[in-house]
Protein backbone atom coordinates (compact mmCIF):
# COMPACT_ATOMS: atom_id res chain seq x y z
CA UNK A 1 0.00 0.00 0.00
CA UNK A 2 1.19 3.23 -1.07
CA UNK A 3 1.02 6.78 1.56
CA UNK A 4 -0.97 9.36 -0.09
CA UNK A 5 0.72 11.76 -1.94
CA UNK A 6 1.22 14.86 0.44
CA UNK A 7 4.58 15.75 0.00
CA UNK A 8 6.32 15.70 -2.89
CA UNK A 9 7.44 19.04 -4.16
CA UNK A 10 6.36 18.01 -7.68
CA UNK A 11 6.71 21.10 -7.44
CA UNK A 12 8.99 20.78 -36.97
CA UNK A 13 8.35 21.27 -41.61
CA UNK A 14 10.79 24.22 -41.59
CA UNK A 15 9.47 28.05 -41.77
CA UNK A 16 10.84 30.98 -39.77
CA UNK A 17 9.54 33.96 -37.65
CA UNK A 18 10.55 37.15 -38.24
CA UNK A 19 11.23 39.75 -35.86
CA UNK A 20 9.86 42.74 -34.60
CA UNK A 21 9.90 45.26 -37.96
CA UNK A 22 8.63 48.06 -34.81
CA UNK A 23 8.87 48.31 -31.31
CA UNK A 24 5.34 48.59 -30.69
CA UNK A 25 5.20 45.44 -32.46
CA UNK A 26 4.86 41.58 -31.74
CA UNK A 27 5.86 39.51 -34.36
CA UNK A 28 4.21 35.53 -35.60
CA UNK A 29 4.86 35.80 -38.98
CA UNK A 30 6.80 33.23 -41.11
CA UNK A 31 8.78 35.34 -42.73
CA UNK A 32 11.66 37.49 -41.68
CA UNK A 33 11.55 40.93 -42.68
CA UNK A 34 14.02 41.86 -45.93
CA UNK A 35 16.46 44.02 -43.87
CA UNK A 36 17.31 40.94 -41.57
CA UNK A 37 18.09 38.55 -44.90
CA UNK A 38 21.91 39.92 -45.49
CA UNK A 39 24.08 36.61 -44.79
CA UNK A 40 26.42 37.31 -42.54
CA UNK A 41 29.87 35.08 -42.14
CA UNK A 42 28.98 33.43 -38.56
CA UNK A 43 32.29 32.70 -37.14
CA UNK A 44 33.83 35.96 -38.14
CA UNK A 45 31.30 38.09 -36.36
CA UNK A 46 31.14 35.91 -33.41
CA UNK A 47 34.43 36.20 -31.05
CA UNK A 48 33.03 34.53 -28.01
CA UNK A 49 33.31 31.30 -28.65
CA UNK A 50 31.11 28.30 -27.23
CA UNK A 51 29.39 27.66 -23.85
CA UNK A 52 26.50 25.25 -22.52
CA UNK A 53 24.92 25.28 -19.35
CA UNK A 54 22.99 22.20 -18.53
CA UNK A 55 21.68 20.24 -16.03
CA UNK A 56 24.14 17.60 -15.42
CA UNK A 57 27.79 17.58 -15.53
CA UNK A 58 28.15 14.41 -17.81
CA UNK A 59 25.69 16.31 -20.06
CA UNK A 60 27.34 19.39 -20.32
CA UNK A 61 30.34 17.62 -21.10
CA UNK A 62 28.91 15.55 -24.14
CA UNK A 63 27.55 18.90 -25.36
CA UNK A 64 31.02 20.27 -24.78
CA UNK A 65 32.47 17.47 -27.11
CA UNK A 66 29.80 18.47 -30.00
CA UNK A 67 31.04 22.16 -29.65
CA UNK A 68 34.17 21.35 -29.74
CA UNK A 69 34.13 19.54 -32.85
CA UNK A 70 32.63 22.53 -34.75
CA UNK A 71 29.15 21.47 -34.29
CA UNK A 72 25.99 23.52 -33.92
CA UNK A 73 24.35 24.25 -30.52
CA UNK A 74 21.50 21.90 -31.95
CA UNK A 75 24.17 18.97 -32.38
CA UNK A 76 25.22 19.76 -28.36
CA UNK A 77 21.58 20.08 -27.62
CA UNK A 78 20.66 16.51 -28.65
CA UNK A 79 23.94 15.06 -27.52
CA UNK A 80 23.65 16.72 -23.95
CA UNK A 81 19.88 15.69 -23.90
CA UNK A 82 20.63 12.17 -24.77
CA UNK A 83 23.23 11.81 -22.26
CA UNK A 84 20.45 13.98 -19.74
CA UNK A 85 18.03 10.69 -19.83
CA UNK A 86 20.39 8.08 -18.97
CA UNK A 87 21.76 10.26 -15.91
CA UNK A 88 19.04 12.29 -15.11
CA UNK A 89 15.49 10.10 -15.82
CA UNK A 90 13.19 11.56 -13.07
CA UNK A 91 13.07 15.14 -15.49
CA UNK A 92 13.60 14.05 -19.07
CA UNK A 93 14.13 11.22 -21.20
CA UNK A 94 13.24 9.42 -24.83
CA UNK A 95 9.68 8.49 -23.11
CA UNK A 96 8.87 12.28 -22.91
CA UNK A 97 9.17 15.31 -25.16
CA UNK A 98 10.28 19.24 -25.26
CA UNK A 99 10.83 22.71 -26.62
CA UNK A 100 13.89 23.60 -28.73
CA UNK A 101 13.63 27.63 -29.30
CA UNK A 102 17.13 28.66 -32.22
CA UNK A 103 18.83 31.53 -32.87
CA UNK A 104 20.85 31.15 -36.06
CA UNK A 105 23.27 34.05 -36.18
CA UNK A 106 23.46 34.34 -39.92
CA UNK A 107 19.90 35.09 -40.64
CA UNK A 108 19.06 36.10 -37.31
CA UNK A 109 16.03 34.08 -37.12
CA UNK A 110 14.36 32.43 -34.06
CA UNK A 111 12.55 29.30 -34.45
CA UNK A 112 10.53 27.32 -32.18
CA UNK A 113 10.73 23.22 -32.40
CA UNK A 114 8.00 21.73 -30.99
CA UNK A 115 8.16 18.36 -29.86
CA UNK A 116 5.43 18.05 -27.37
CA UNK A 117 3.63 14.56 -26.71
CA UNK A 118 0.29 13.80 -28.19
CA UNK A 119 -2.53 12.74 -26.59
CA UNK A 120 -3.49 8.82 -28.40
CA UNK A 121 -6.29 8.87 -30.87
CA UNK A 122 -8.84 7.11 -28.53
CA UNK A 123 -8.57 9.77 -25.28
CA UNK A 124 -11.42 11.11 -24.17
CA UNK A 125 -12.17 14.45 -22.13
CA UNK A 126 -13.61 12.25 -18.95
CA UNK A 127 -10.54 9.99 -19.24
CA UNK A 128 -9.45 10.49 -15.95
CA UNK A 129 -13.12 10.13 -14.40
CA UNK A 130 -14.22 7.65 -12.29
CA UNK A 131 -17.89 7.29 -11.04
CA UNK A 132 -18.24 11.40 -11.99
CA UNK A 133 -15.55 12.23 -10.07
CA UNK A 134 -12.13 13.06 -10.90
CA UNK A 135 -9.07 10.30 -9.85
CA UNK A 136 -7.18 11.77 -7.44
CA UNK A 137 -3.50 12.53 -8.85
CA UNK A 138 -1.57 9.90 -7.37
CA UNK A 139 -3.52 7.45 -9.76
CA UNK A 140 -3.69 9.43 -12.51
CA UNK A 141 -0.08 9.76 -12.61
CA UNK A 142 0.96 6.02 -11.98
CA UNK A 143 -1.71 4.82 -14.15
CA UNK A 144 -1.52 3.70 -18.12
CA UNK A 145 -3.97 6.72 -18.94
CA UNK A 146 -1.09 9.02 -18.01
CA UNK A 147 1.13 8.12 -21.32
CA UNK A 148 1.41 10.12 -24.27
CA UNK A 149 3.10 9.35 -27.34
CA UNK A 150 6.86 10.43 -26.53
CA UNK A 151 8.14 13.19 -29.03
CA UNK A 152 11.93 13.37 -27.61
CA UNK A 153 13.64 11.62 -31.03
CA UNK A 154 11.29 13.10 -34.17
CA UNK A 155 12.16 16.53 -31.92
CA UNK A 156 15.79 15.24 -32.19
CA UNK A 157 15.16 14.93 -36.04
CA UNK A 158 13.78 17.84 -36.78
CA UNK A 159 16.35 19.60 -35.59
CA UNK A 160 19.06 17.82 -36.81
CA UNK A 161 17.36 18.15 -40.27
CA UNK A 162 17.33 21.55 -40.08
CA UNK A 163 20.42 22.74 -38.30
CA UNK A 164 22.60 19.68 -37.73
CA UNK A 165 26.06 19.78 -38.83
CA UNK A 166 28.34 17.06 -37.42
CA UNK A 167 26.49 12.82 -38.59
CA UNK A 168 23.31 11.80 -36.71
CA UNK A 169 24.91 9.24 -35.06
CA UNK A 170 27.67 11.15 -34.01
CA UNK A 171 25.65 12.54 -31.46
CA UNK A 172 24.66 9.79 -29.36
CA UNK A 173 28.62 8.67 -29.07
CA UNK A 174 28.56 10.22 -25.39
CA UNK A 175 25.12 8.65 -24.33
CA UNK A 176 25.99 5.05 -25.90
CA UNK A 177 29.29 4.92 -24.22
CA UNK A 178 28.00 6.24 -20.56
CA UNK A 179 25.16 3.40 -20.66
CA UNK A 180 27.19 0.86 -21.86
CA UNK A 181 30.04 1.22 -19.12
CA UNK A 182 28.15 2.71 -16.37
CA UNK A 183 28.24 6.43 -14.76
CA UNK A 184 28.03 7.59 -11.04
CA UNK A 185 24.03 8.06 -9.70
CA UNK A 186 23.61 11.52 -9.05
CA UNK A 187 22.77 12.65 -5.22
CA UNK A 188 19.35 14.21 -7.23
CA UNK A 189 18.40 11.29 -8.69
CA UNK A 190 18.85 8.88 -5.56
CA UNK A 191 17.35 11.63 -3.33
CA UNK A 192 14.00 10.71 -5.18
CA UNK A 193 14.34 6.98 -4.52
CA UNK A 194 13.04 6.27 -1.13
CA UNK A 195 9.82 8.84 -1.45
CA UNK A 196 9.01 7.28 -4.76
CA UNK A 197 9.23 3.85 -3.38
CA UNK A 198 6.67 5.27 -0.66
CA UNK A 199 4.07 6.83 -3.41
CA UNK A 200 4.47 5.38 -6.68
CA UNK A 201 4.95 2.14 -8.37
CA UNK A 202 8.81 2.86 -9.56
CA UNK A 203 9.64 0.34 -6.89
CA UNK A 204 7.18 -2.65 -8.50
CA UNK A 205 6.48 -2.00 -12.36
CA UNK A 206 8.93 -4.39 -14.65
CA UNK A 207 12.04 -2.99 -15.82
CA UNK A 208 11.92 -0.11 -13.55
CA UNK A 209 12.00 -1.73 -10.10
CA UNK A 210 14.88 -3.84 -11.29
CA UNK A 211 16.92 -0.67 -12.12
CA UNK A 212 16.42 1.45 -9.64
CA UNK A 213 16.04 -0.69 -6.93
CA UNK A 214 18.29 -3.76 -7.17
CA UNK A 215 18.00 -6.92 -4.95
CA UNK A 216 14.80 -4.35 -3.36
CA UNK A 217 16.90 -1.32 -2.47
CA UNK A 218 17.31 1.98 -4.11
CA UNK A 219 20.30 3.40 -5.65
CA UNK A 220 22.68 5.28 -4.08
CA UNK A 221 24.87 8.41 -4.44
CA UNK A 222 27.86 7.37 -6.07
CA UNK A 223 27.22 3.63 -6.71
CA UNK A 224 28.61 3.41 -10.75
CA UNK A 225 25.56 1.47 -13.06
CA UNK A 226 25.01 0.72 -16.50
CA UNK A 227 22.00 0.72 -18.45
CA UNK A 228 22.21 -1.78 -21.87
CA UNK A 229 19.17 -1.69 -22.52
CA UNK A 230 19.26 2.08 -23.31
CA UNK A 231 22.29 2.02 -24.93
CA UNK A 232 21.07 -0.73 -27.62
CA UNK A 233 18.06 1.88 -28.02
CA UNK A 234 20.12 4.45 -28.79
CA UNK A 235 22.53 2.37 -30.86
CA UNK A 236 19.44 1.20 -33.06
CA UNK A 237 18.02 5.01 -33.07
CA UNK A 238 22.06 6.49 -34.11
CA UNK A 239 21.75 3.47 -36.92
CA UNK A 240 18.29 3.43 -38.39
CA UNK A 241 16.66 6.91 -37.33
CA UNK A 242 13.52 7.64 -35.36
CA UNK A 243 12.00 4.47 -37.25
CA UNK A 244 13.99 2.13 -34.93
CA UNK A 245 11.91 4.12 -32.14
CA UNK A 246 8.46 4.96 -33.66
CA UNK A 247 7.92 1.41 -35.11
CA UNK A 248 8.86 -2.27 -34.41
CA UNK A 249 9.82 -3.88 -31.01
CA UNK A 250 11.10 -0.53 -29.28
CA UNK A 251 7.45 1.04 -29.81
CA UNK A 252 5.87 -2.64 -29.16
CA UNK A 253 7.79 -2.42 -25.80
CA UNK A 254 6.02 1.53 -25.42
CA UNK A 255 2.61 0.33 -25.89
CA UNK A 256 2.72 -3.08 -23.75
CA UNK A 257 4.37 -0.65 -20.60
CA UNK A 258 1.29 1.49 -21.44
CA UNK A 259 -1.25 -0.65 -21.56
CA UNK A 260 -0.46 -3.06 -18.65
CA UNK A 261 -3.06 -2.40 -15.11
CA UNK A 262 -3.60 -0.96 -13.36
CA UNK A 263 -5.73 1.95 -15.26
CA UNK A 264 -4.08 1.11 -18.42
CA UNK A 265 -3.90 3.54 -21.26
CA UNK A 266 -5.06 4.04 -24.78
CA UNK A 267 -1.90 4.47 -26.90
CA UNK A 268 -1.21 1.84 -29.56
CA UNK A 269 1.01 1.79 -32.68
CA UNK A 270 -0.61 3.85 -34.69
CA UNK A 271 -0.57 6.59 -32.27
CA UNK A 272 3.25 6.36 -32.08
CA UNK A 273 3.74 5.53 -36.03
CA UNK A 274 1.23 8.92 -36.88
CA UNK A 275 3.64 11.43 -34.26
CA UNK A 276 5.37 14.50 -35.33
CA UNK A 277 7.45 16.88 -33.94
CA UNK A 278 6.64 20.28 -35.87
CA UNK A 279 7.81 24.30 -36.03
CA UNK A 280 5.74 26.97 -35.10
CA UNK A 281 6.14 30.38 -35.66
CA UNK A 282 8.24 31.50 -32.63
CA UNK A 283 6.62 34.59 -30.82
CA UNK A 284 9.13 37.85 -30.68
CA UNK A 285 7.69 40.80 -28.70
CA UNK A 286 9.75 43.92 -27.99
CA UNK A 287 10.89 45.03 -23.86
CA UNK A 288 12.64 48.68 -23.86
CA UNK A 289 15.43 47.79 -26.32
CA UNK A 290 15.74 43.87 -26.35
CA UNK A 291 13.23 41.39 -27.81
CA UNK A 292 12.00 38.56 -25.97
CA UNK A 293 11.81 35.29 -28.07
CA UNK A 294 10.07 32.21 -26.89
CA UNK A 295 7.83 29.65 -27.87
CA UNK A 296 4.33 29.90 -28.93
CA UNK A 297 1.47 27.50 -27.67
CA UNK A 298 0.94 24.42 -26.53
CA UNK A 299 4.16 26.21 -24.68
CA UNK A 300 3.66 29.17 -22.26
CA UNK A 301 6.86 31.06 -23.86
CA UNK A 302 4.67 34.22 -24.40
CA UNK A 303 4.12 34.97 -21.16
CA UNK A 304 8.09 35.84 -20.76
CA UNK A 305 6.61 39.07 -22.77
CA UNK A 306 3.51 39.49 -20.93
CA UNK A 307 5.26 39.49 -17.82
CA UNK A 308 8.48 41.93 -18.90
CA UNK A 309 5.89 44.47 -20.56
CA UNK A 310 3.21 44.24 -17.72
CA UNK A 311 5.75 44.78 -15.13
CA UNK A 312 6.83 48.24 -16.48
CA UNK A 313 3.58 49.33 -16.33
CA UNK A 314 3.03 48.42 -12.83
CA UNK A 315 6.25 49.86 -11.99
CA UNK A 316 5.70 53.41 -10.41
CA UNK A 317 8.20 56.16 -10.83
CA UNK A 318 11.70 56.17 -8.43
CA UNK A 319 10.65 52.26 -7.75
CA UNK A 320 12.33 50.98 -4.64
CA UNK A 321 13.87 47.62 -4.69
CA UNK A 322 10.19 46.76 -2.31
CA UNK A 323 8.16 48.01 -5.29
CA UNK A 324 9.95 46.16 -8.30
CA UNK A 325 8.86 42.70 -6.55
CA UNK A 326 5.51 43.74 -6.28
CA UNK A 327 5.25 44.80 -9.55
CA UNK A 328 7.13 41.53 -10.34
CA UNK A 329 4.16 39.76 -8.27
CA UNK A 330 1.69 41.95 -9.73
CA UNK A 331 2.73 41.12 -13.37
CA UNK A 332 2.49 37.76 -13.05
CA UNK A 333 -0.44 37.63 -11.28
CA UNK A 334 -2.09 38.55 -14.50
CA UNK A 335 0.07 36.89 -17.00
CA UNK A 336 -0.95 33.52 -15.44
CA UNK A 337 -4.86 34.23 -15.27
CA UNK A 338 -4.52 34.89 -18.94
CA UNK A 339 -2.22 31.86 -19.69
CA UNK A 340 -4.31 29.93 -17.64
CA UNK A 341 -7.96 30.90 -19.24
CA UNK A 342 -6.25 30.65 -23.08
CA UNK A 343 -3.66 28.57 -23.77
CA UNK A 344 -4.02 25.17 -25.23
CA UNK A 345 -3.28 23.27 -28.23
CA UNK A 346 -2.84 25.79 -30.93
CA UNK A 347 -4.33 23.14 -33.10
CA UNK A 348 -7.10 22.27 -31.87
CA UNK A 349 -8.07 25.68 -30.50
CA UNK A 350 -7.74 29.24 -31.18
CA UNK A 351 -5.27 31.01 -28.89
CA UNK A 352 -5.67 35.24 -29.29
CA UNK A 353 -2.02 35.57 -28.74
CA UNK A 354 -1.56 38.43 -30.92
CA UNK A 355 -4.53 39.76 -28.92
CA UNK A 356 -3.23 39.02 -25.35
CA UNK A 357 -0.05 40.21 -26.60
CA UNK A 358 -1.03 43.81 -28.10
CA UNK A 359 0.71 46.48 -26.12
CA UNK A 360 -2.70 48.25 -25.79
CA UNK A 361 -3.46 45.20 -24.21
CA UNK A 362 -0.96 44.45 -21.63
CA UNK A 363 -1.22 48.78 -20.75
CA UNK A 364 -4.81 48.33 -19.93
CA UNK A 365 -4.17 45.07 -17.77
CA UNK A 366 -1.25 47.09 -16.19
CA UNK A 367 -3.51 50.06 -15.10
CA UNK A 368 -6.12 47.41 -13.33
CA UNK A 369 -3.96 45.09 -11.47
CA UNK A 370 -6.15 42.59 -9.15
CA UNK A 371 -6.37 43.82 -5.26
CA UNK A 372 -3.39 41.82 -3.22
CA UNK A 373 -5.71 39.73 -1.47
CA UNK A 374 -8.31 39.13 -4.28
CA UNK A 375 -7.98 36.02 -7.02
CA UNK A 376 -6.85 37.45 -10.49
CA UNK A 377 -9.12 36.97 -13.29
CA UNK A 378 -8.40 36.96 -16.82
CA UNK A 379 -9.04 40.08 -19.03
CA UNK A 380 -11.00 40.26 -22.17
CA UNK A 381 -8.62 41.44 -25.09
CA UNK A 382 -11.75 41.81 -27.57
CA UNK A 383 -13.36 43.96 -24.82
CA UNK A 384 -10.57 46.26 -24.75
CA UNK A 385 -9.25 46.43 -28.45
CA UNK A 386 -12.40 46.26 -30.10
CA UNK A 387 -12.02 43.02 -31.92
CA UNK A 388 -14.26 40.08 -32.79
CA UNK A 389 -14.92 38.52 -29.61
CA UNK A 390 -12.70 35.30 -28.56
CA UNK A 391 -13.44 32.20 -27.33
CA UNK A 392 -14.58 31.94 -23.36
CA UNK A 393 -13.28 28.88 -21.72
CA UNK A 394 -14.42 27.52 -18.75
CA UNK A 395 -12.29 28.39 -15.70
CA UNK A 396 -9.08 26.28 -16.01
CA UNK A 397 -8.31 23.78 -13.69
CA UNK A 398 -4.68 22.00 -14.47
CA UNK A 399 -2.30 20.77 -12.01
CA UNK A 400 1.22 20.58 -13.30
CA UNK A 401 3.83 18.77 -11.43
CA UNK A 402 7.40 20.14 -10.80
CA UNK A 403 9.69 18.32 -13.31
CA UNK A 404 11.57 18.37 -16.32
CA UNK A 405 14.79 19.83 -17.29
CA UNK A 406 16.43 23.19 -19.28
CA UNK A 407 19.79 23.90 -21.17
CA UNK A 408 21.15 27.05 -22.55
CA UNK A 409 23.73 26.43 -25.04
CA UNK A 410 25.62 29.15 -27.63
CA UNK A 411 27.48 27.38 -30.55
CA UNK A 412 30.92 29.16 -31.85
CA UNK A 413 29.33 30.98 -34.76
CA UNK A 414 27.12 32.18 -32.32
CA UNK A 415 23.66 30.30 -32.88
CA UNK A 416 21.80 29.42 -29.67
CA UNK A 417 19.34 26.56 -28.07
CA UNK A 418 16.83 27.27 -25.18
CA UNK A 419 15.11 23.52 -24.61
CA UNK A 420 13.10 22.52 -21.68
CA UNK A 421 12.75 18.86 -21.62
CA UNK A 422 10.12 16.85 -19.76
CA UNK A 423 8.38 13.39 -18.83
CA UNK A 424 6.16 15.49 -16.49
CA UNK A 425 6.38 14.02 -13.21
CA UNK A 426 9.27 12.91 -11.41
CA UNK A 427 10.44 9.90 -13.13
CA UNK A 428 7.55 10.25 -15.57
CA UNK A 429 4.46 7.31 -14.84
CA UNK A 430 7.29 5.17 -13.47
CA UNK A 431 6.23 2.82 -16.98
CA UNK A 432 9.58 1.27 -18.29
CA UNK A 433 10.34 0.53 -21.86
CA UNK A 434 13.63 -0.38 -23.85
CA UNK A 435 15.18 1.30 -21.14
CA UNK A 436 13.62 4.35 -20.48
CA UNK A 437 10.41 5.59 -18.89
CA UNK A 438 7.82 6.98 -20.26
CA UNK A 439 5.87 10.37 -19.51
CA UNK A 440 2.43 10.95 -17.32
CA UNK A 441 2.02 14.16 -19.76
CA UNK A 442 -1.55 13.63 -20.28
CA UNK A 443 -1.93 15.06 -16.53
CA UNK A 444 -0.73 17.90 -17.72
CA UNK A 445 -3.96 18.44 -19.65
CA UNK A 446 -7.54 19.55 -17.18
CA UNK A 447 -8.06 16.19 -15.36
CA UNK A 448 -11.07 17.80 -13.90
CA UNK A 449 -14.22 17.06 -16.79
CA UNK A 450 -17.49 18.59 -16.27
CA UNK A 451 -20.02 17.84 -18.90
CA UNK A 452 -22.79 20.64 -17.79
CA UNK A 453 -19.85 23.53 -18.39
CA UNK A 454 -18.05 24.93 -21.47
CA UNK A 455 -14.84 23.34 -22.56
CA UNK A 456 -11.49 24.25 -20.94
CA UNK A 457 -9.43 25.33 -23.30
CA UNK A 458 -6.57 22.95 -22.16
CA UNK A 459 -9.07 19.97 -22.52
CA UNK A 460 -8.07 16.48 -23.30
CA UNK A 461 -8.64 16.03 -27.14
CA UNK A 462 -7.59 12.85 -28.73
CA UNK A 463 -4.10 13.45 -30.79
CA UNK A 464 -3.89 17.39 -28.97
CA UNK A 465 -0.59 18.57 -27.09
CA UNK A 466 -1.39 19.31 -23.75
CA UNK A 467 -0.42 23.08 -22.83
CA UNK A 468 2.74 23.28 -20.96
CA UNK A 469 4.49 25.87 -19.06
CA UNK A 470 8.19 25.34 -20.13
CA UNK A 471 8.96 28.70 -21.49
CA UNK A 472 12.29 28.58 -23.51
CA UNK A 473 13.51 32.03 -23.80
CA UNK A 474 15.96 33.69 -26.18
CA UNK A 475 16.20 37.28 -25.99
CA UNK A 476 17.71 39.76 -28.43
CA UNK A 477 19.78 43.26 -28.46
CA UNK A 478 17.95 46.15 -30.50
CA UNK A 479 20.56 44.45 -33.62
CA UNK A 480 18.68 41.67 -33.59
CA UNK A 481 22.28 39.92 -32.16
CA UNK A 482 22.14 37.59 -29.63
CA UNK A 483 21.66 38.72 -25.73
CA UNK A 484 20.76 35.71 -23.30
CA UNK A 485 19.55 32.43 -23.62
CA UNK A 486 17.23 30.79 -20.49
CA UNK A 487 15.15 28.96 -19.14
CA UNK A 488 14.20 26.32 -16.37
CA UNK A 489 12.13 23.38 -15.47
CA UNK A 490 9.51 23.75 -12.41
CA UNK A 491 5.75 22.43 -13.92
CA UNK A 492 3.56 25.87 -13.69
CA UNK A 493 6.53 27.75 -12.07
CA UNK A 494 8.49 27.78 -14.63
CA UNK A 495 7.64 31.41 -16.75
CA UNK A 496 8.21 32.76 -12.85
CA UNK A 497 11.65 31.11 -12.45
CA UNK A 498 12.58 31.84 -16.01
CA UNK A 499 10.98 35.58 -15.91
CA UNK A 500 12.66 36.14 -12.81
CA UNK A 501 16.56 35.93 -14.63
CA UNK A 502 15.42 38.53 -17.08
CA UNK A 503 14.32 40.99 -14.69
CA UNK A 504 16.89 40.19 -12.38
CA UNK A 505 19.73 41.10 -15.24
CA UNK A 506 18.20 44.09 -17.16
CA UNK A 507 16.54 45.46 -14.42
CA UNK A 508 17.92 44.51 -11.09
CA UNK A 509 21.59 45.46 -11.64
CA UNK A 510 22.53 41.26 -11.14
CA UNK A 511 25.14 39.15 -12.60
CA UNK A 512 24.03 35.94 -14.37
CA UNK A 513 24.20 33.94 -10.81
CA UNK A 514 22.45 36.41 -8.57
CA UNK A 515 19.97 36.77 -10.84
CA UNK A 516 19.46 32.61 -10.70
CA UNK A 517 19.91 32.46 -6.67
CA UNK A 518 17.76 35.27 -6.23
CA UNK A 519 14.79 33.56 -4.01
CA UNK A 520 12.06 32.35 -6.56
CA UNK A 521 8.44 34.31 -6.14
CA UNK A 522 5.27 32.72 -7.62
CA UNK A 523 2.40 34.67 -8.03
CA UNK A 524 -0.25 32.03 -9.28
CA UNK A 525 -3.86 32.31 -8.58
CA UNK A 526 -4.59 33.85 -5.21
CA UNK A 527 -1.15 32.82 -3.56
CA UNK A 528 2.20 34.11 -3.74
CA UNK A 529 4.82 31.65 -2.86
CA UNK A 530 8.26 32.86 -1.60
CA UNK A 531 11.01 31.31 -1.81
CA UNK A 532 12.27 31.70 2.23
CA UNK A 533 15.51 29.33 2.58
CA UNK A 534 17.55 31.86 -0.35
CA UNK A 535 18.41 35.42 1.44
CA UNK A 536 16.73 37.59 1.05
CA UNK A 537 13.42 35.58 1.29
CA UNK A 538 12.12 35.76 4.95
CA UNK A 539 12.83 39.17 4.34
CA UNK A 540 10.51 39.59 0.76
CA UNK A 541 8.38 37.61 2.41
CA UNK A 542 7.09 39.48 5.01
CA UNK A 543 6.98 42.89 3.04
CA UNK A 544 4.64 40.70 0.73
CA UNK A 545 1.84 39.58 3.52
CA UNK A 546 2.35 43.45 5.00
CA UNK A 547 0.98 44.70 1.61
CA UNK A 548 -2.05 42.56 1.62
CA UNK A 549 -1.13 38.81 -0.11
CA UNK A 550 -1.55 35.93 0.89
CA UNK A 551 2.01 34.63 0.70
CA UNK A 552 3.08 30.80 1.30
CA UNK A 553 6.53 30.30 2.32
CA UNK A 554 8.61 27.84 0.64
CA UNK A 555 11.89 26.37 1.89
CA UNK A 556 13.38 25.39 -1.48
CA UNK A 557 12.00 25.64 -4.75
CA UNK A 558 12.57 22.80 -7.83
CA UNK A 559 14.02 25.64 -10.19
CA UNK A 560 16.82 24.34 -12.38
CA UNK A 561 17.90 27.62 -14.47
CA UNK A 562 20.63 27.56 -16.96
CA UNK A 563 21.16 31.33 -18.20
CA UNK A 564 24.14 32.53 -20.79
CA UNK A 565 24.33 36.12 -21.59
CA UNK A 566 26.28 37.89 -23.77
CA UNK A 567 28.65 40.93 -23.14
CA UNK A 568 30.95 42.53 -24.66
CA UNK A 569 33.57 40.71 -22.68
CA UNK A 570 32.44 37.45 -24.09
CA UNK A 571 29.89 34.85 -22.53
CA UNK A 572 28.87 34.41 -19.49
CA UNK A 573 27.29 31.29 -18.01
CA UNK A 574 25.82 30.05 -14.43
CA UNK A 575 23.58 26.93 -13.06
CA UNK A 576 21.65 27.10 -10.31
CA UNK A 577 22.89 25.73 -7.36
CA UNK A 578 19.27 24.19 -6.36
CA UNK A 579 20.48 21.55 -8.91
CA UNK A 580 23.37 19.53 -10.49
CA UNK A 581 23.86 21.61 -13.16
CA UNK A 582 27.45 22.88 -14.62
CA UNK A 583 28.84 25.17 -17.50
CA UNK A 584 31.35 24.44 -19.74
CA UNK A 585 33.05 27.02 -22.49
CA UNK A 586 35.60 27.20 -24.95
CA UNK A 587 36.67 27.67 -28.28
CA UNK A 588 36.03 24.66 -31.02
CA UNK A 589 39.33 22.56 -32.65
Amino acid sequence: MKFPLLLLSLSILVACSEQPSSPDSISVNDTPAPDQQAPVDGAAAWPHGYMAAVANPYATDAAALMLEQGGHAVDAAIAAHAVLGLVEPESSGLGGGGFMVVYEQESQQVRFLDGRETAPAAATANMFTEAGEPLGYLDAWQSGRSVGVPGTIALYKLAHDTYGKLPWATLFEPAIELASQGFVVSEKMAGYLPQMAQITNLDENPGAAEYFYPNGEPLQAGMVIPNPEYALTLQRVADEGPAAFYSGEIAEAMVAAAQAAPLGGTMTMDDIAAYRAVERPAICGPWRDLNICSATPPSSGAMQIMVANLYDHLLPDNATQQDRVRAFVDAQRLAYADRDHYFGDPDRIDVPLDLLLDPEYLEHRGLSPAEPGATPMHGDPSAVLNTDVVAEWAPDRTLEAAGTTHFSIVDSEGNAVSATMTVESPFGSSRWAAGFLLNNEMTDFSRDYRPDEPEQANMIRPGARPRSSMSPTVILDADQQLYMVTGSPGGNSIPAYTAKTVLGIVDWGMSVQEAIDFPNIIARGETVRVEIGVEPGQQLADQLRAAGYNVQESEGENSGLHVILVTDDGLVGAADPRREGTVAAGQPE
